[in-house]
């Protein structure tokens, strides 16, 4: 099979959806295909858009321009994307472990204690 075959075309485009669809999953932009869940491993996007980065890099001066512009495109707008999912990331509040379910115990036993009731009995 010669670099420039139809099916090595259509291989090395499968790649890069392949690549493309795994990052967008990861950041959690799309739900998974597998779960259905919308899951964010952001250490695991940045491998797979690094592997575009290096595809993009090995591949240099051997592409056809369809495919060089859509390994560009698919790079450029997934580091876009990581790179607000990681400002996302850092600006959101830290997430408290139930401060509800202690604080509505803590009434409860406060409101009780507050009426006399359920006290010396």
């Amino acid at each position: 099979m010669s670099d420039d075959s139809p099916k090595a075309n259509e291989l090395f485009l499968s790649l890069v959806f392949s690549l493309q669809s795994a990052a967008w999953y990861q950041m959690g932009k799309i739900a998974s295909p597998i779960s259905g869940k919308i899951e964010r491993d952001l250490p695991q996007a940045k491998m797979s858009i690094d592997l575009l980065i290096m595809l993009q890099e090995k591949t240099k001066g051997n592409l056809q321009g369809e495919e060089q512009q859509l390994l560009n495109s698919a790079v450029y707008n997934l580091q876009m994307n990581y790179v607000d999912e990681l400002n996302r990331e850092r600006e959101a509040p830290p997430i408290e472990t139930e401060p509800a379910t202690e604080e509505g115990s803590e009434q409860a036993s406060g409101e009780k204690s507050a009426d006399g009731s359920g006290q010396g009995e």
